[in-house]
């Protein structure tokens, strides 16, 4: 995965309209977060992120660019 970058290293427009969109976001978060090795993190995005960590991630990718890296494990 690209430094920098978050959903595939695509770029930040891209990002922000998957960001969007809640199904596609939930996907590319969990995939994103396996791909980075954290199964921690994917798991507590499957329980909580239906809506929770979507609107967190949705806030950080219009503001920062960056969805939100919680935990490191």
């Amino acid at each position: 995965m690209a430094k920098g970058k978050d959903y595939f290293g695509l770029g930040r427009l891209v990002s922000i309209i998957l960001a969007i969109i809640p199904i596609t976001a939930w996907i590319c978060g969990i995939v994103t977060r396996i791909m980075d090795g954290k199964i921690v993190a994917a798991i507590l995005r499957i329980i909580f992120g239906a809506w929770i960590i979507w609107l967190i991630d949705l806030i950080l990718m219009i503001v920062s660019g960056h969805i939100l890296r919680l935990l490191n494990i």
